[in-house]
């Protein structure tokens, strides 16, 4: 049977829907920690463990999931993260925070890894011509997904109670994983041809097709992978402590920061689908440029910005520009190194997730407590931003390079063909 792209693309969002739903997390801390008793950061672990887990699973796990295809890899996934959401229900009745910590950390964050990985280089497959706009759907339903499950699992807690609450939304997650596991494969030969003569746009010309230890060895994975760490690094930052610092700076209300917290994550999903949808059109490498332009006039503008709606636009560009991070990192490393082994090559770009999500937070709170300002954060991120901006431009110039060169050999390579054989 011949699959529709668009039903690939619908499991695909199915299974990133559900492993966002983990960041929702902080509508649990309140409630657990009023059952029984935990502290705040033991409860927070859980989260830490999750979060840290899933981008280096990404990494080791991606040369397994393209052995096992995606179909397999996200039934792995549906395994781990809804024994893990379901197993942390069993840990809050039996009042265990380390049978919590290895079910929602570990379990959770092996689950969240794998499931995040397995369908996007399966959509970059079935989507050739449009790659952004193909990430971009999966990834908009990770950053959606906390949209979601917030007010449900607030609604369930309500009515059924903390561990109940974990089991139903375990087993929802599970089904809903496994739903979309079921119809997502990898296209047939001839379908791509078919689908790039129907759908009026040229195929993507890779510059290169590389296996995993090829690209890790190139400067340009490490220029993408520095210039990503940076911007998970000032996003998540941003995420972080938005709501205090709004607060402190503009003199936003506790109610205000909240609905603005609420919006960004809007600006987070929404960033993921427009970032990378443009990309088709204008390039990777020039989106990145983009990216780093904003966030360095953001971050130089923000400590003088007295106007609340001024400044809150300013975040909301930031943490669109986040999102958007996400969703181009496959497309950009497709376009550089090829879809050969683009699986296990979007899991090493993905340890900058893990290792944004311990920097950002660390360095403003570090910051904030030897100074007791935000102010110097915005200095101390727009010199790391511009560094970013540098390499994002040096790319961009080597890309365009490589790209002119590729179409002087395929010119070249034509003109061959061509030329008649005389015996």
């Amino acid at each position: 049977m011949k699959k529709n792209r668009w039903l690939i693309a619908l499991s695909a969002i199915a299974i990133h829907l559900s492993i966002g739903g983990a960041y929702a997390y902080s509508v649990y801390k309140n409630p657990i920690a009023t059952e029984l008793g935990w502290e705040a950061s033991q409860i927070t672990i859980a989260f830490t463990i999750m979060m840290g887990l899933a981008g280096f699973s990404a990494a080791l796990f991606g040369g397994i999931v393209e052995k096992l295809g995606p179909r397999k890899a996200a039934m792995v996934a549906a395994v781990l993260f809804g024994l893990g959401q379901g197993g942390a229900g069993l840990a809050i009745s039996m009042d265990s925070v380390v049978l919590y910590w290895l079910t929602y950390g570990l379990l959770s964050g092996l689950g969240m890894g794998i499931g995040y990985i397995a369908p996007v280089s399966t959509l970059v497959k079935w989507f050739p011509n449009k790659r952004g706009l193909a990430t971009g759907m999966a990834v908009l339903g990770f950053g959606s997904g906390s949209l979601i499950t917030a007010p449900v699992a607030v609604s369930l807690m309500e009515s059924v109670g903390i561990s109940n609450t974990y089991f139903i939304l375990g087993i929802s997650y599970f089904t809903l994983m496994i739903l979309g596991a079921l119809y997502i494969a990898p296209p047939k030969p001839g379908d791509v041809e078919e689908m790039v003569a129907t759908g009026g746009n040229k195929k993507t010309q890779e510059i290169a097709q590389m296996s995993a230890r090829e690209a890790v060895r190139t400067k340009h994975f490490w220029m993408l992978w520095g210039m990503h760490l940076i911007n998970v690094t000032s996003g998540l930052m941003m995420i972080s402590v938005a709501s205090p610092m709004a607060q402190e700076i503009v003199g936003l209300s506790v109610a205000s920061a909240a609905t603005m917290v609420g919006l960004m994550g809007l600006f987070n999903g929404g960033g993921r689908l427009i970032w990378a949808a443009a990309s088709d059109y204008i390039g990777r490498s020039n989106v990145f440029v983009i990216f780093f332009a904003i966030q360095l006039i953001a971050f130089l503008t923000l400590p003088f910005t007295t106007n609340v709606i001024l400044f809150q636009l300013f975040i909301f560009l930031v943490v669109s520009c986040y999102g958007g991070g996400f969703s181009n990192l496959p497309a950009f490393a497709s376009d550089l190194f090829g879809t050969k082994q683009l699986g296990v090559i979007h899991g090493y770009l993905l340890t900058t997730w893990s290792l944004g999500g311990i920097f950002g937070p660390i360095i403003v709170s570090a910051i904030k407590e030897a100074t007791n300002s935000y102010i110097p954060v915005f200095y101390v991120f727009s010199f790391l931003i511009a560094i970013s901006f540098g390499i994002s431009l040096l790319l961009r110039s080597d890309v365009n390079k490589l790209k002119k060169q590729k179409a002087k050999e395929r010119e070249a390579s034509m003109a061959d063909k061509e030329t008649p054989v005389h015996s």
